[in-house]
């Protein structure tokens, strides 16, 4: 039996039902479940015991949208002043000669970098399978890193011979991308509470897939009960291929297809327009908010004050290393509260909004009411934040972490386990990983 006790907390933000602030408190964990939240707590024998004063405890961040092989090719030149569609031109004909060895590092790279913002659950987005990859390249990586997973078979089968925009060589026949959709949930999906692999199928964006198989992929994950994840109205370019190709706007398209629902989540979503906002709100139709990628991509900045007033279930995604450039939870939440007071006002959205958006909201558009806030029988995922350090000096108000605070946390737990101690990743030789990283990424660079 496992059971660790976190002593004397500064200020616990437990993102329940009544957002309490705890200060003072301790947090008993015991076999990857929260046991009790108060004061002065005992300490089983055995138990191990943290001393928490002086830290911000958090529930763990949750990522709604990743693309883990990109984190090889960060900064690549002909990619980094480019819009979404150059931008891809520039990086497929790299990525097609990936490995699986070239997956599963860049995997494990990007879940640490995660975990080291506080991170606890990732999704992520795997559409591309070159040189016999599988979409359980990352999946082991994840077991090994110690972070909970929602990866997600992706795919495209429109190549640029059939007036898709990726080549030829990363498409795949649309009979074969079903039917591995059908052996990775099989094989991995866990539907349990406390569940850490769950399986979702996501063809990759509607100007990279047919109709059929959107369609068909609909019937598939509600056939086998798992949940399902596109890309969805992210720029201009994406709002216009929608309109020539389908007659109509994406959220539209989305709704003819089976595509919205409580089992359904959309990256990005830049473009919403009211009407589609509506739908979205309507059906709990779940949004990944990327904010860093769209603007690195110059997509623009996504309504999320108007999503969040609706009562569109968003969260946050770090999106792919290759256009963020980094996979930092704590960042891409600033900047989410950054953006809308941007676009808004001073007080369109605080700091404890942006930091529930990317904790319960992102577990609850991946139907994960088990994580994303401290309560009592919830998961162990649990971010400790010390904010004695030189960012959250002269903070009256250390909870605002988003405002004064790190951006790396001291200590991390999924479901009770230690992930990061003393600020380093503990689960894996990060010295050696991070040598077979930029060796791979060299070699990607030589061939170019």
């Amino acid at each position: 039996m496992s059971v660790t006790l976190l002593r004397g907390a500064d200020i616990i933000l437990t993102m329940d039902e009544s957002r309490r602030e705890l200060g003072g408190h301790d947090i008993l964990m015991r076999d990857g479940v929260i046991a009790e939240i108060g004061i002065g707590l005992v300490a089983p024998e055995g138990a191990d015991v943290l001393n928490v004063a002086g830290c911000l405890v958090t529930p763990g961040l949750v990522n709604t949208h990743h693309h883990l092989y990109q984190s090889l090719t960060r900064a690549v030149p002909g990619g980094q002043d480019a819009l979404l569609f150059g931008w891809l031109r520039t990086l497929y004909p790299i990525w097609q000669r990936f490995t699986p060895d070239h997956m599963h590092v860049s995997a494990q790279v990007g879940l640490a970098e995660l975990a080291l913002s506080g991170c606890t659950l990732s999704s992520d987005h795997l559409y591309l399978y070159p040189n016999g990859a599988r979409l359980e390249d990352t999946i082991h990586a994840a077991a090994e890193i110690g972070l909970r997973f929602h990866p997600t078979r992706g795919a495209m089968s429109i190549g640029e011979s059939d007036g898709g925009l990726p080549p030829d060589a990363l498409v795949e026949a649309e009979g074969t991308i079903l039917e591995d959709c059908i052996r990775v949930i099989d094989a991995f999906h866990d539907p349990a509470e406390g569940s850490m692999c769950r399986v979702g199928i996501a063809p990759c964006s509607p100007f990279s897939v047919s109709t059929d198989l959107m369609r068909n992929a609909a019937i598939l994950a509600r056939d086998k009960g798992v949940m399902l994840h596109t890309h969805l109205a992210e720029n201009d370019e994406d709002i216009a291929y929608s309109l020539e190709t389908f007659g109509c706007r994406p959220g539209e398209y989305a709704e003819s297809l089976g595509w919205v629902g409580p089992d359904v989540w959309h990256a990005h979503c830049v473009k919403l327009d009211p009407s589609e906002i509506a739908l979205f709100a309507q059906t709990k139709t779940g949004v990944a908010h990327c904010p860093c990628s769209n603007c690195r991509l110059g997509s623009g900045i996504a309504p999320l004050r108007a999503m969040r007033d609706a009562g569109v279930p968003v969260g946050l995604g770090v999106d792919g290393s290759a256009s963020n450039d980094a996979g930092n939870l704590v960042a891409e939440a600033r900047q989410a509260m950054l953006l809308q007071r941007v676009s808004r006002g001073a007080d369109a959205m605080s700091a404890r909004e942006a930091l529930e958006i990317a904790t319960r909201g992102g577990a609850d558009i991946l139907g994960r009411p088990d994580c994303g806030r401290l309560e009592t029988g919830k998961r162990a995922d649990i971010a400790v934040w010390d904010i004695s350090g030189i960012e959250a000096a002269g903070s009256w108000d250390p909870a605002a972490l988003l405002l004064a605070g790190p951006t790396t946390v001291r200590d991390l737990f999924v479901n009770g386990c230690v992930v990061v101690k003393e600020g380093e990743v503990v689960t894996v030789d990060m010295t050696a990983l991070l040598s077979r990283q930029r060796q791979l990424a060299y070699q990607l660079k030589e061939m170019q």
